[in-house]
């Protein structure tokens, strides 16, 4: 393998002064485990240095050790045998690196195989997938233009904020009559929430209204707001997943089936649909150029999946909150003739942990 990954990391280290001791030791020690063949304490070596660099002001470096991570975390998991999320972490590490490759002295036939796998796959787009990127790296780059603020509506209760609503903020909501004082208690909703008080931003809000403008123009549906999708919805409450994909749903195959959860690419067909779309000079795009958008960022089987498919949003253990009682919490949203667009599959993990998240965002806490 190049020596892109220790470069890396040694500048990381030396450009984090409170933190580079326990980072340096934790990437250490995640080395010797792979080295020893110790796949699940190395698995969970790189979980606790990816928690340990995401402190405060480190913003810059964790962007360098995102792809660091993504490698080894693909030698562990095809060593695992849990392939195709092995291909997801190397696509991740090519999307940085494209130019890489692995030493197979070095690594196993089975970790050399998933690489080779994820960079044909990369190839067949036809694009580099650094031209769209994942929802995680296109939120991170998101910005919010315009003002945001809540105009005081009688429907604004009925809107993206209702997520954070419980039955007595709708009901004190509802026996509103004029503007002035609707507008007073969405001030007051709003200062509730403020985790820094004392500071001119309220961070809580400035997220969530980031996390519906983004919704909005990713996850819209025919005449529905996207923040008002079930993606949205999810989005609101998860933010990003750590990765997500779609898998094409095969003919006469059960919604309800569980086959093929984990397989999923990195990239959702919307960014690509939005990337053509922002291209074009008209602001219109033709549905063949769509399709053939959507075709170049999910792969060859992309205009059977725009029929019917399975997209799926993983979240690992990172970006849960505390109570949630999984290592991994994965959402699926199913699109079938007959069936519906991106309907999320209420099963007991995915409705547990939105009713924990709930319950922490309408406390002010974000997940």
């Amino acid at each position: 393998m190049k020596k892109i990954p220790s470069a890396l990391l040694v500048s990381l280290l030396l450009a984090l002064p409170l933190s580079a001791a326990s980072l340096g030791e934790l990437f250490q020690k995640a080395k010797e485990e792979v080295k020893a063949s110790k796949w699940k304490d190395a698995m969970n070596t790189l979980d606790a240095l990816d928690t340990a660099s995401q402190s405060p002001g480190a913003e810059a470096q964790r962007k360098q050790l995102e792809p660091v991570l993504a490698f080894y975390r693909g030698v562990c998991l095809a060593n695992l045998d849990k392939t195709e999320e092995s291909q997801v972490q190397f696509e991740s590490y090519l999307d940085a690196n494209p130019n890489a490759s692995v030493d197979r002295g070095m690594y196993s036939k089975k970790a050399v195989d998933a690489f080779e796998k994820a960079r044909k796959a990369v190839a067949s787009r036809g694009e580099s997938p650094s031209g769209m990127g994942s929802l995680a790296t296109a939120y991170r780059e998101f910005r919010v233009t315009g003002a945001a603020a809540e105009a005081p509506k009688e429907n604004w209760a009925d809107g993206p904020v209702r997520v954070l609503l419980t039955n007595d903020d709708k009901r004190d909501w509802s026996a509103l009559s004029d503007p002035v004082s609707r507008s007073e208690w969405i001030t007051k909703f709003w200062a509730a929430r403020d985790p820094k008080p004392e500071t001119p931003d309220n961070e809580f809000r400035d997220e969530f209204e980031k996390r519906v403008a983004f919704a909005d123009k990713y996850f819209a549906q025919d005449e529905v707001r996207g923040s008002l999708t079930d993606r949205g919805t999810v989005f609101l409450l998860m933010g990003p997943p750590t990765y997500a994909g779609r898998k094409p749903i095969s003919t006469g195959e059960d919604t309800a089936d569980s086959q093929g959860l984990s397989t999923t690419g990195r990239h959702d067909a919307e960014l690509a649909a939005a990337n053509a779309l922002s291209r074009s000079p008209s602001g219109k795009i033709s549905s063949s150029t769509q399709n053939t958008a959507v075709s170049n960022s999910m792969g060859t089987n992309a205009v059977d999946a725009a029929n019917n498919w399975r997209e799926v949003w993983h979240y690992r253990k990172e970006l849960l909150p505390a109570g949630v009682p999984y290592t991994q919490v994965d959402f699926e949203f199913v699109t079938k003739k007959g069936y519906g667009k991106n309907v999320l599959q209420r099963d007991t993990p995915a409705l547990q942990t939105m009713d924990i998240v709930k319950q922490k965002l309408r406390a002010g806490r974000p997940s």
